[in-house]
């Protein structure tokens, strides 16, 4: 390998190590129900959906509710998108009239996007109308990757919260993650790619002449907006067949080099949230936002033995300090259980 092979290595390496800890620590935020940069201009908007949708933000669920909720929602994704792809050829955007897409295929593509297995058994540019991409795997692109990392959150508070049977409200969950993690930054990430050279347009496809006489078809679309969320929620669903070797998924040398950092970025920065919760579970109080056991608002709602503010506090100290602290009371026990222990004092008998 080259001198300047191994700088680009280096340097990769170097930025993914420089955004994870930030980025692991604003995703903590945004599950703890923290304020951050963005709530001024968010919290309105994620307020009027648990409006419209009915949503408690502060009552949590069980694991087995949180599971339950995850597959109803998926289910009614699925069955959108396949009859999104099945009429498509009646609805608008579709400057190339794509045909409605065949049922098995329409099955498959289904299933495949509400999973985040992105497997893609077609030819998106001779196959997808603008729409179906656009409203279907677009936006199933975003719903399958937010899913995904919040079940990972889920799981990371069953680890914490092993005296608590709550993990979360999966409809908070999947709204804060899509509002305050993957769209902020795929808005940016979708302009710089458009910057880039890639295309971003509702226009029909452009016919051409090439050097030879010969007739081309150029296929584009609104292909940035897609492909930002696909790298950056791991997704394999992109907008032309060939995705990532297609020039106008991945237009210049710059811009692969950002797909590489993007696709790692989040799931790198999700094997922080633990030690970033260990921390600010160390320094929250009994009643501060915290995925420690019921020192978060929602989880207060969660149904267990009542506990006083001393056994609170010690909760919400860190993991370390609560087994210092059971260490030293277990101690404390075992000695004046001990025979050989002085007798007590008459008082205390």
């Amino acid at each position: 390998m080259t001198v300047i092979g191994w700088v680009q290595i280096l340097l990769y390496c170097a930025i993914l190590i420089a955004i994870v800890p930030p980025l692991g620590a604003y995703v903590t935020r945004v599950f703890n129900g923290e304020r951050t940069f963005l709530s001024p201009i968010l919290r309105p908007v994620e307020v009027a959906i648990y409006k419209i949708a009915g949503v408690n933000e502060r009552n949590e669920q069980h694991a087995v509710t949180y599971t339950i909720a995850m597959l109803l929602f998926h289910v009614g994704g699925f069955l959108i998108l396949y009859v999104l792809m099945r009429v498509q050829a009646g609805l608008p955007f579709n400057p190339a009239d794509q045909s409605a897409v065949a049922p098995d295929l329409s099955f498959n593509t289904a299933v495949s996007f509400i999973t985040n297995t992105n497997w893609q058994n077609y030819g998106g540019e001779s196959t997808m109308s603008y729409l179906a991409q656009m409203l279907g795997l677009t936006h199933q692109n975003y719903l399958s990757a937010a899913t995904g990392i919040v079940l990972a959150m889920a799981l990371i508070r069953g680890f914490a919260r092993h005296s608590v049977r709550t993990v979360g409200n999966f409809w908070v969950d999947v709204t804060r993650c899509t509002l305050y993690i993957l769209i902020p930054i795929c808005v940016p990430y979708a302009l710089f790619l458009i910057w880039q050279g890639m295309p971003q347009t509702l226009g029909a496809y452009v016919d051409a002449t090439t050097l030879e006489g010969a007739k081309q078809t150029i296929a584009v679309g609104p292909v940035a907006s897609q492909i930002a969320i696909k790298m950056l929620g791991t997704n394999g669903g992109g907008f032309f067949n060939a995705n990532a070797a297609h020039p106008f998924e991945n237009p210049t040398a710059l811009s692969n080099y950002v797909q590489m950092i993007s696709i790692f970025a989040i799931g790198a920065a999700l094997t922080t949230c633990s030690a970033a919760w260990s921390a600010t579970s160390a320094k929250a109080g009994p009643f501060s936002p915290s995925w420690a056991f019921s020192s978060s608002p929602a989880s207060s709602f969660a149904t267990g033995p009542r506990r006083t503010a001393t056994t609170r506090s010690t909760l919400s100290a860190s993991p370390a300090a609560t087994w210092r602290a059971r260490k030293s009371v277990s101690a404390s026990s075992a000695r004046l259980c001990s025979p050989s222990s002085p007798p007590l004092p008459r008082a205390a008998r």
